[in-house]
């Protein structure tokens, strides 16, 4: 299952804490050697505070009661470093109350602290960069909280959004998935804003918003259907296509499990069949085989893989409740939906169903296929008659107007004259900087 595994391609787009999670999940799972997966920790580890860790992990790597010199002189770094940091930002952290204080407006707060606190320009950078030491020493709650005091001071609009993706990613580790959210719904709005840097640096702060969306997403209760909301908008699925094709993944696997049929699905799935050359995985390719193909054996067969898949990927497969892992039945509703998916397609293509050949597939008795059946109809709105005597559903076609068929042609031109001008502005800042 590890060539369905989406850690590398999702890693390029995550802060370096928040691969852990995933590599802890992979390294439980066994898609890898565990000595790979030690040695890919450790890598990470380098680049950031967390000495103490990587000792832990070299030690049990190599079997071995000591660690190298170097990692002893980095511990030491580390812990001078850390105090440098402290007397610099004492001014804040002496005065537990000063964040209580805090206001919406920044210039009151601005005024309040130099005149209250005597703290000006150099003691709110020396916080910032305490609290940027404090998430690389894994310190997430402390880093939280002054990235938080951070923001509410800081009159720098690049920095200001530099603390916000550092407080959302120490939000998501710590699994405060509610908080997380608002951060993200934060970022979001800066990310699209007019006055957001240039178009090419927008897109790809889309991409990294999706890919740090997810670890929220699948652990929200509304979710799945917060997920089809942001990935189905004009301008991020066409950062999906352009960038991140991997991302539909779990739009696919939002759009089966949400309990109601959202109408951006039909778009959805003209995009599958676009991206299939691109990117495919038996999930998309579930789709693909219901509402491209109409290949209802090869879709049952998609089902066991796609089983498979969500089992093994670290959003789709488990969940962190209280430090622990812990299975969710995401791949129980997927696998009831995938099913209700292939039925609700064969209803609508088949004229004539044998209600005996349905419960079979169905596995029921007759008696409650044929309830499922009726239920199937009044919910869907099917115009089809039930004949109890030969054991048969007729199914009444149901074909578009000619003035719908023109709205779904004439749909996806929007996005694609997007794509166009995106690519014409980078080709035209390309030759700008040459």
């Amino acid at each position: 299952m590890a060539s369905y595994d989406m850690t590398p391609k999702i890693a390029p787009y995550l802060d370096r804490h928040l691969l852990f999670p995933l590599l802890e999940f992979v390294q439980e799972r066994q898609l890898y050697p565990d000595e790979q997966i030690l040695k890919s920790k450790i890598a990470l580890l380098n680049k950031t505070n967390m000495v103490d860790y990587a000792m832990d992990i070299h030690k049990s790597l190599y079997h071995a009661d000591d660690v190298p010199q170097d990692m002893v002189e980095r511990r030491a770094e580390v812990v001078s470093r850390l105090k440098a940091l402290e007397e610099a930002a004492a001014a804040f952290l002496q005065n537990t109350n000063a964040a209580q204080e805090l206001r919406a407006d920044k210039q009151y707060n601005l005024q309040m602290f130099h005149d209250r606190y005597q703290i000006g320009a150099e003691q709110i950078e020396a916080l910032y960069q305490y609290a940027k030491f404090q998430f690389e020493c894994g310190n997430y709650s402390g880093a939280a909280d002054y990235l938080y005091q951070y923001r509410a001071l800081c009159t720098n609009s690049e920095r200001s959004l530099s603390a916000l993706w550092g407080k959302l990613a120490a939000e998501i580790l710590m699994q405060n998935w509610d908080i997380a959210l608002e951060e993200l719904n934060r970022l979001k709005e800066i990310i699209d804003s007019k006055s957001f840097s240039s178009p090419m640096n927008q897109v790809q702060s889309r991409v990294w918003l999706m890919h740090w969306s997810l670890f929220i997403f699948f652990n929200n209760d509304n979710g799945r259907t917060q997920i089809i909301d942001l990935f189905s908008q004009e301008k991020y699925l066409n950062s999906i296509q352009t960038n991140a094709p991997h991302l539909l993944r779990y739009l696919a696997t939002a759009f089966i499990v949400n309990k109601r049929r959202r109408p951006q699905f039909k778009e959805f799935i003209k995009v599958i069949q676009q991206e299939q050359h691109v990117y495919k995985d038996p999930i998309t390719q579930f789709i693909a085989c219901v509402y491209v193909n109409y290949d209802f054996d090869g879709a049952q067969k998609k089902m066991k893989e796609c089983e498979e898949v969500i089992i093994n990927d670290p959003f789709l497969g488990k969940r962190v409740e209280d430090g622990n892992f812990s299975t969710v039945p995401l791949r129980d509703e997927f696998l009831e939906n995938a099913r209700l998916f292939i039925f609700e397609t064969y209803c609508r293509i088949h004229q004539r169903i044998d209600m005996g050949v349905l419960a079979e597939r169905l596995n029921l008795n007759y008696e409650d296929a044929e309830r499922w059946i009726v239920n199937l109809i009044r919910n869907l709105k099917l115009d089809a008659k039930i004949d109890s005597e030969s054991g048969t559903v007729t199914m009444e076609p149901n074909r578009p107007n000619v003035y719908e068929q023109l709205i779904d042609h004439t749909r996806p031109l929007s996005g694609r004259t997007y794509k166009l001008v995106g690519q014409l502005l980078e080709h035209t800042q390309a030759q700008a900087a040459s």
